[in-house]
């Protein structure tokens, strides 16, 4: 698998990063285990979590795995904070307290003394950047995290924080991004090419839908028939997404290889992406996604890029 630097930095990730968000919910132990497995024997490195995913479960299984199935200087770990949780629910706070505490919490369940990469999860209204940007300088100078970045955050905030921080401080942006949802090239992707920054791209199979799966029928082992995770898919199922995934298709089929090969190759031809981060389920899915390599000839983008293309107005576009 190929090997990428993140942004500016000298940091090294695999070209697809392994997602840990369905672990110890609709990922048991035995077959996390064997994802984790085929994935640094295909070269991978990337491991992506966080401290929410399955209330710190998904954490806690990543951790038991690193030394017993992989090791632990194998992999380029990578976790986030700022959601905890309450009774109502998950609640964003990027305060200093709440990150420190909870990137404590991440390196107890995770049993190691640092990780790779550290990202606050989403923006935090109500706590001003200073005070966010002041937990990760102090995360890089104990040595809890070697490189820190912002997941889910606009342009402007994304731009702000690497400011506070200093140049090349900021290491990495991770956002959702796929031939169903571009809308980071508006401002986030301009913001990191102008600032160095590596961009991890979430979900790049359009939380599943890019793979052609759900074009004939509602598959009942899928997400969007699960009760956790049917709305996580829903927003892609609609009248929109239909006719790129049909264009992905045709485009797959004139290739001779799979939509999702397609879908891939397409994020990772796009400028300043480190990583491709999948949120494989199972062994066989995530298999599917390392026997990619896939080059796609030119007018297939200039194709995939036309009917996909986000909506822009003023101040973006003129």
């Amino acid at each position: 698998m190929e090997e990428r630097l993140l942004g500016g930095t000298g940091l090294r990730v695999s070209s697809l990063g392994l997602g840990t968000l369905t672990w110890s919910r609709d990922t048991d132990e035995h077959e996390a285990a064997e994802l984790l497995r085929d994935f640094v024997d295909a070269g991978g490195t990337l491991v992506d979590t966080a401290a929410h995913y399955a209330d710190g479960d998904a954490e806690q299984l990543v951790g038991s795995l690193l030394g017993t199935v992989v090791a632990r200087e194998d992999v380029v770990l990578c976790t986030k904070a700022g959601v905890r949780r309450t009774e109502r629910g998950g609640v964003v706070d990027a305060s200093r307290g709440a990150l420190l505490d909870g990137l404590d919490a991440s390196l107890g369940r995770l049993g190691t003394d640092h990780v790779d990469l550290w990202l606050v999860q989403a923006p935090d209204p109500r706590t001003p950047m200073v005070e966010t940007v002041g937990a990760l300088e102090q995360a890089l100078a104990s040595g809890r995290a070697r490189y820190v970045g912002l997941s889910n955050h606009p342009g402007w905030q994304t731009a702000r924080a690497a400011t506070l921080l200093g140049p090349g401080r900021l290491a990495a942006v991770e956002v959702e991004y796929s031939l169903l949802e571009r809308g980071i090239e508006r401002e986030v992707v301009p913001a990191a090419i102008d600032l160095g920054l590596g961009v991890l791209a979430w979900s790049p199979l359009g939380r599943g839908v890019l793979t052609g799966k759900y074009r004939h029928a509602l598959p009942a082992d899928s997400r969007a028939a699960s009760s956790h995770l049917a709305g996580f898919v829903e927003p892609y199922l609609g009248r929109t997404a239909l006719p790129v995934v049909e264009a992905l298709v045709t485009a797959a089929e004139g290739l001779g290889c799979t939509p999702l090969e397609v879908a891939l190759a397409w994020v990772l031809g796009r400028p300043q992406v480190a990583s491709a981060v999948v949120g494989a389920r199972t062994a066989l899915q995530l298999r599917a996604a390392l026997g990619t390599a896939v080059e796609l000839p030119a007018e297939i983008v200039r194709a995939l890029d036309e009917i996909s293309s986000p909506a822009a107005g003023y101040p973006e576009r003129r």
